[in-house]
């Protein structure tokens, strides 16, 4: 891998799914590492789940080795259970970014429909159909939750420029 490229782990934060898509890319060319999600039992303890998602994440960034880790931002949720479990997750992923000393960034889901399909309010299945031809991939991530992660991962490699520009200055 050169300087210019960089790989960029996405991720759509969720206790229950949490969705996450690996890219590469060099200027205009992304190019698919691997994508899915990670499970755990509703039937599990919230701490023991927890624990689960960052020990799964923590091997995707052995086995990947990204420079970056983004992450779908907590826009708004109506249901306030829905609100803590998303924020725990991100908590997660947070502390992978430390731990493993990567650069972390956060992305609005706005922010992440107009890198991907150009307007903010696009629905999920433009959203999955606009990964697809990006990244030139056989088909639509199966899951809306890895089709996310890997728009985030899109909109980081899109604004990566101007957020290292606005970190060093």
């Amino acid at each position: 891998m050169n300087e210019v490229n960089k790989i960029i782990l996405g991720i759509d934060p969720g206790t229950a799914r949490m969705g996450w898509g690996i890219i590469e890319f060099d200027g205009n060319n992304y190019t698919a590492l691997g994508y899915g999600t990670l499970e755990t039992s509703p039937q599990t303890d919230e701490h023991l789940r927890l624990g689960e998602l960052y020990e799964k994440l923590n091997l995707l960034t052995k086995k990947y080795n990204p420079q970056i880790i983004a992450v779908e931002d907590i826009f708004y949720f109506k249901n306030q259970k829905t609100l803590i479990n998303v924020s725990q997750a991100r908590g997660i992923v947070l502390l992978l970014a430390a731990n493993t000393h990567k650069k972390y960034y956060s992305f609005t889901p706005l922010q992440i429909k107009m890198a991907v399909t150009g307007y903010g309010k696009a629905e999920k299945k433009q959203v999955q159909h606009m990964v697809k031809i990006l990244l030139n991939l056989k088909k639509e991530p199966k899951l809306d939750d890895s089709a996310d992660a890997l728009a985030v991962a899109i909109c980081c490699a899109n604004s990566i420029s101007i957020l290292d520009i606005q970190k060093n200055s």
